[in-house]
């Protein structure tokens, strides 16, 4: 073996092996991904448990088990304005007290209704309307966000409505009864 390739091998091995230290696997660090809304955990069990209700589980997946609210929270802090964030923010963080008792206590029917609500709140000028405002705007976005997150889940493209790239083959002799399952084309 030529010294040169040895000693170039030793340094490629010798510079990867200083990288390593430096790269965190850990999944501790989860909510850092969420720099501009420095949420807690708490406060992503709590969009978890409005999503869930939003889209609950049943024959198929529930948005909780899609992942969504990270989904969102993606969304938030990556495509959103700074105002936008800090409203999504405030009416997340208001939300508890709006919903009186711990949310995760309630029966899924008072779940939706309070979920309800709040998409109906209408605020005003006042330090208290403009705290239903936060969380009418909260729940609105969280609405869309679940709704964009679930229907685009890799689980609800492949296994549910399966998606095709391109129209399905011609075929003008089939009877609608004989249709499967409906083709999402792009």
């Amino acid at each position: 073996m030529n010294r040169r390739h040895a000693l170039r091998h030793i340094a490629l091995i010798s510079g990867g092996l200083a990288l390593i230290p430096s790269c965190d696997f850990s999944s501790d660090d989860i909510l850092a991904a969420y720099q501009k809304l420095k949420v807690k955990s708490s406060e992503k069990e709590l969009l978890g448990a409005i999503s869930n209700t939003i889209i609950p589980a049943g024959e198929i997946k529930g948005a909780l088990e899609l992942a969504v609210p990270d989904f969102i929270l993606v969304m938030v802090n990556d495509c959103m304005e700074e105002e936008s964030q800090s409203r999504f923010m405030k009416g997340l963080r208001a939300f508890p007290e709006f919903a009186g008792k711990g949310f995760d206590q309630l029966s899924p029917k008072e779940k939706e209704a309070k979920v309800k609500e709040g998409l109906m709140l209408e605020g005003d000028d006042t330090e208290e309307g403009k705290v239903k405002q936060d969380i009418q705007y909260f729940l609105n976005t969280t609405k869309r966000l679940t709704i964009q997150g679930y229907m685009a889940s890799e689980y609800i493209q492949t296994e549910i409505i399966p998606y095709s790239l391109i129209p399905g083959e011609y075929n003008g002799a089939v009877l609608i009864s004989d249709l499967q399952k409906p083709r999402i084309n792009g």
